[in-house]
């Protein structure tokens, strides 16, 4: 009897062993088991979050097109904005979002739209989504023609988008997309077209780059920009009516103000000469340069940054701040239309963004007579109804001419500030080498009511915590 007790004895101790084994070992895998529970509900809380976060950015930017200027969620007071989140599914409210929205600053069209998103399950895992939105302007384009486009001079590496309403020969390296709104046209001799009939885009150039058709540019729809610029112009800008005299000067001071004198005479010229836009050849007879004027007042860069003028006006000086010059009578008449000339050169105090001229006309914008050898023009342009160009004037031969900014404009494009003998390369009139840059600062801060891309709000950057 004793020895069967000692059995017992044994076997309830081997079974006391084996208890307390497994309960060492089930104990940390009970406890990785929960931990990975609780890592896993965690990150689904988290994920949740997210997407209800990025549901609120989905939101605000429908909201922005729909109502394009309301940063404010359609409410009086600033925010945070919250919103209820419902599950597609379910139809059950699982969570909500928190909405800042911080508004373009003045010269940009860039709204940042921050969402917090969290679940009613967990309301303490949070996660934000940071996006900013801009609506690009026609400045986003290096050259926009309504007409025909031939770009073949150096540097061979061109830099920006061209777009064209017409025809392009591109025979350079483009950086970036060059476009037209025909998928055929009838190609000019000028542009010594291999055939009558040729695609959109087309020439020697790398066409990576190249897409046609896309939507045209309506250059009749400046008109309404330009009455709207008018408007502001008489209401916190400068409006200047018609002068009784030659138009208006505007010299741009480096401390942030404009001289505006009153032009009284004008420098004689010799007859120059270009083509239209229908490439016919015309005798331009006007004389374009100052040679008397009177100064009217010298005040600082008006805060809406508008200057409208119904007449004639010549524009120089070093630009600091943000401005837009317009020069027309509406409605539009060929013979009346007032003119944009350069006497001197127009520069930027600073490259950054934070300086930046508009220079909108009916008629031609052009470089004068008398224009320095020498050349700069830093300025976002648009000649709604001709062109940005130099004319014909023989033997008036000049060396180098400097383009940071973009050039919008009705006519055709052909190197427009140099002339040569239609033979070989020699300069007979004009700038011998003429240097075009893309201001990229143009694309999302144009000149104040500078006209939009129709393509409406897009992302430019996105992050999340």
């Amino acid at each position: 009897m004793q020895i069967k007790n000692n059995k017992k004895g044994y076997a309830l101790v081997y079974l006391i062993v084996i208890i307390f084994l497994f309960s060492v070992m089930i104990l940390p895998v009970a406890n990785l088991l929960f931990t990975i529970n609780k890592v896993i509900r965690t990150a689904v809380s988290k994920e949740q979050a997210l997407q209800i976060a990025e549901a609120g950015i989905n939101y605000y930017q429908w909201h922005l097109a729909h109502f394009p200027n309301d940063y404010q969620d359609g409410a009086s007071t600033t925010g945070p904005y919250i919103h209820n989140y419902t599950d597609y599914d379910t139809q059950n409210i699982i969570g909500q979002f928190s909405l800042n929205i911080t508004p373009p600053l003045t010269g940009s069209t860039i709204v940042t739209i921050q969402s917090t998103g969290w679940t009613n399950e967990t309301p303490n895992t949070k996660r934000t989504v940071t996006v900013k939105y801009g609506i690009p302007s026609l400045a986003k384009y290096s050259i926009l023609n309504n007409g025909p486009v031939w770009i073949y001079y150096s540097p061979s590496i061109f830099s920006g988008q061209v777009q064209s309403n017409n025809g392009i020969r591109f025979d350079v390296i483009g950086n970036a997309p060059i476009s037209s709104a025909k998928s055929t046209y009838n190609c000019p001799s000028w542009q010594d077209c291999p055939s009558g009939t040729m695609p959109g885009v087309w020439g020697s150039g790398n066409s990576s780059f190249w897409q046609y058709p896309v939507p045209a540019i309506d250059f009749s729809a400046f008109t309404s920009d330009l009455a709207d610029i008018k408007t502001l112009s008489q209401s916190g800008g400068i409006y200047l009516p018609p002068s009784n005299a030659q138009g208006y000067s505007f010299v741009f001071i480096d401390n942030g103000t404009v001289s505006v004198y009153k032009v009284t005479s004008l420098r004689s010229n010799p007859a120059g000469a270009t083509y239209d836009v229908d490439m016919n050849w015309v005798t331009k007879n006007q004389q374009t340069d100052y040679n008397n004027r009177t100064l009217q007042y010298t005040v600082s860069i008006p805060s809406n940054g508008i200057i409208y003028a119904e007449d004639n006006v010549w524009v120089e000086g070093t630009v600091n701040g943000r401005v837009t010059i317009a020069a027309a009578k509406l409605p539009y008449n060929s013979g009346t239309a007032p003119m944009i000339y350069i006497p001197n050169n127009i520069v930027y105090k600073v490259k950054d963004g934070s300086s930046v001229l508009g220079l909108i006309g009916q008629k031609d914008i052009i470089p004068t007579y008398y224009a320095p050898n020498n050349l700069e023009v830093d300025a976002a342009v648009i000649s709604q109804n001709s062109s940005f160009q130099f004319f014909y004037y023989p033997g008036n031969i000049k060396n180098n001419l400097n383009i940071y900014g973009s050039i919008i404009e009705f006519g055709w494009w052909f190197d427009n500030f140099v002339w040569t003998n239609g033979i070989s390369t020699d300069v007979v009139s004009g700038y011998a080498n003429s240097y075009y840059n893309y201001d990229s600062n143009l694309l999302y801060g144009p000149p104040p009511s500078f006209p939009f891309s129709s393509s409406g709000y897009q992302q430019i950057s996105w992050v999340s915590n």
